[in-house]
């Protein structure tokens, strides 16, 4: 894997400290006498921790010292600490590596919170450390002091509280290894400032005491085997993929699952770019706003093989009238998400990539020991009357303004096939998962279950950091932007020159949109005046922060601004893209119905009929 120090592509600035990727340091034997400060920096050494994003203050201050002096653990000084939290989310999912963020104590620990709320919900291996004020005074109100380890319980895998200097190495050795193993998730670890500045013995690697914590990664085979005759006795079958497939590294898995089998594939927002868009039997992402052949093949299925997925109300819509003929093949490495939503008549615990593999040995020895193999035609020649009646689209505004999903899919055309998107949420966050065409895992970077606006800006930073050789793109709404785009000085500064593709629509976009249909056009408080008093001028304001401001207002204008935007190198580029006001994402499944309503522009109609199949 790349380094997020290794040498860049050529034009591109230089990491500020070349060099090859670090490896866990090897047991140092005799114990050393350290600070508990140098303590923490030298096991961050030791579990491969390539990158911080951080800001310093008053509690975490002490461990800033000896960060000064490592050569193998590189510090982003970010400009708010919810843009180090995002950063450290989009490094991982980038990498496939642990992210990693610190803040000090009080408000810098509290501006942690949403990050770590949406790597909880994304299930992103995130670790983060805190600093707290010390020990004698915990409890005591006293300045910058809060429980962020209470804060965060709920929204973070684990956490601690390191109250002797002597623990924190076991205590980092245990969180990376929490937050990477299992299901993926945050942990925070939070230090007392005295627990920093005393003296303590430093030696590596530490005994790790989880009692409790043994996540199943092996299936069961009785459970594999009920899966693999389902699968080859349903006439209706539909592989309903989530983010676990990517979590678990099984894109390869799934492909010889699907082409072994015929089985048509949806890929959910979370598990964009886990089987090729360009696959035939690649149906588009299910749900809300997904294509109406994934929406209406896993509503018509006999059979629905979720792999790594959580039967997400954004997927499910009414959950029911969600699949009602399907019986479900459920597999996740969490047995907290099995018939937590969606009953399973076949549960299987363990890892993705394992349980495909396994899946893919005993589907072909229920096919092989079958008399008659059913034939799938008739459901895929139903899927390509779907695709072909009702295939993703959009249509122009007629005040002649730019099609924002234009912009978005030229974007997808021209960039090269390793470019890395991100996105927040709202509206060009769906048409970024819609028109934009992802081969590879690891390729699209976005706030699925948190959906938090100012994620992308943030998260491109640290994809920037953890793959400096591929084009990384943030595609964002001017709503969003406006939350936390003085990362883009950051990443002036540290050498990171990603792509932002402003998609300015003068609104909060998915919120009109919502005015529209259901509140009668009453548009209360959705106007940023971006369009009418170009306040800001996002061209203007990219060059404040160090960027290369650019702008296209037309049709004419938008491969050439893009081909610029690709040429710039040297600092990071903002294109602000001047977008007609009322595009609307299309198809769509109103919060609350179910998804045989499904909209394919003004007005519910159902798109299918009960005999279709």
């Amino acid at each position: 894997m790349t380094s997020a120090t290794s040498r860049p592509a050529a034009g591109e600035t230089p990491s500020p400290r070349p060099g090859p990727r670090p490896k866990p340091a090897p047991p140092t034997g005799a114990p050393v006498r350290v600070t508990g400060a140098q303590s923490l920096v030298r096991s961050l050494e030791a579990v491969g921790c390539e990158v911080v994003f951080g800001i310093p203050g008053g509690t975490i201050l002490p461990a800033y010292d000896p960060l000064l002096d490592s050569t193998k653990v590189r510090h982003v000084l970010v400009r708010h600490e919810q843009g180090a939290g995002h950063a450290a989310t989009g490094y991982a999912q980038a990498t496939g590596r642990v992210g990693v963020c610190m803040a000090t104590s009080g408000p810098g620990a509290t501006n942690l919170v949403t990050p770590l709320a949406d790597a909880n919900m994304d299930s992103v291996p995130v670790v983060a450390i805190t600093g707290q004020q010390t020990r004698p005074l915990i409890g005591t109100d006293a300045f910058q002091e809060a429980d962020i380890c209470g804060i965060t319980m709920p929204i973070t895998k684990h956490n601690f509280l390191v109250t002797d200097p002597a623990d924190i190495p076991r205590a980092i050795a245990e969180a990376f290894h929490l937050a990477a193993t299992g299901r993926p998730g945050p942990v925070l670890v939070d230090i007392p400032k005295d627990v920093l500045q005393e003296m303590t013995s430093f030696s590596w690697p530490p005994e790790l005491r989880l009692p409790g914590y043994r996540p199943t990664t092996r299936p069961h085979g009785k459970q594999v085997r009920e899966a693999a005759k389902l699968i080859a006795t349903a006439r209706r079958p539909v592989l309903y993929v989530g983010g676990g497939v990517i979590k678990a590294d099984a894109s390869a898995q799934l492909l010889e699952l699907a082409e072994s089998t015929g089985i048509p594939v949806v890929t959910t927002l979370m598990a964009r770019g886990a089987f090729p868009d360009s696959h035939p039997q690649h149906l588009g992402m299910p749900g809300m706003h997904g294509t109406v052949a994934a929406v209406a093949a896993m509503q018509k299925a006999d059979l629905l093989v979720a792999l790594g997925a959580r039967f997400d109300d954004r997927v499910t819509g009414q959950l029911s009238t969600f699949a009602p003929d399907a019986q479900v093949v459920h597999a996740d490495i969490d047995p907290a998400e099995i018939s937590k939503n969606r009953r399973a008549d076949v549960p299987i615990v363990g890892d993705c990539k394992e349980i495909i593999t396994e899946l893919v040995d005993a589907v072909k020895a229920e096919k092989d020991n079958a008399t008659r193999e059913v034939d799938l035609a008739p459901w895929w020649a139903q899927i390509d009357s779907w695709r072909e009646t009702f295939p993703l689209g959009y249509d122009w505004p007629d005040d002649g303004t730019l099609s924002p999903q234009y912009v978005i899919e030229r974007i997808g055309a021209l960039t090269p096939p390793d470019a890395v998107f991100t996105a927040g949420v709202g509206q060009h966050q769906m048409w970024a998962a819609q028109f934009v065409k992802y081969e590879r895992p690891r390729s699209w970077i976005n706030s699925g279950g948190l959906g938090t606006m100012g994620y992308a800006v943030p998260a491109a930073m640290g994809a920037k950091a953890g793959v400096p050789q591929s084009q990384v793109w943030a595609i964002d709404g001017d709503g969003c932007f406006q939350m936390t785009n003085q990362e883009l000085a950051t990443c002036a500064i540290e050498g990171l020159p990603i792509k932002v593709a402003v998609i300015n629509n003068g609104n909060l976009g998915m919120v009109r949109q919502w005015q529209t249909l259901f509140y009668g056009e009453r548009y209360s408080n959705t106007d940023l005046g971006t369009h009418k008093h170009r306040i800001p001028d996002f061209k203007l304001l990219a060059e404040a922060l160090g960027c290369a401001g650019l702008r296209a207002e037309s049709r004419e204008e938008v491969d050439a601004v893009i081909q610029q935007a690709m040429e710039i190198n040297d600092r990071p580029v903002v294109i602000d893209f001047v977008v007609g006001k009322d595009a609307q994402v299309w198809p769509m499944v109103a919060a609350g119905t179910g998804n045989s309503e499904i909209m394919a522009a003004r007005g519910i109609r159902p798109l299918f009929d009960e005999d279709d199949v």
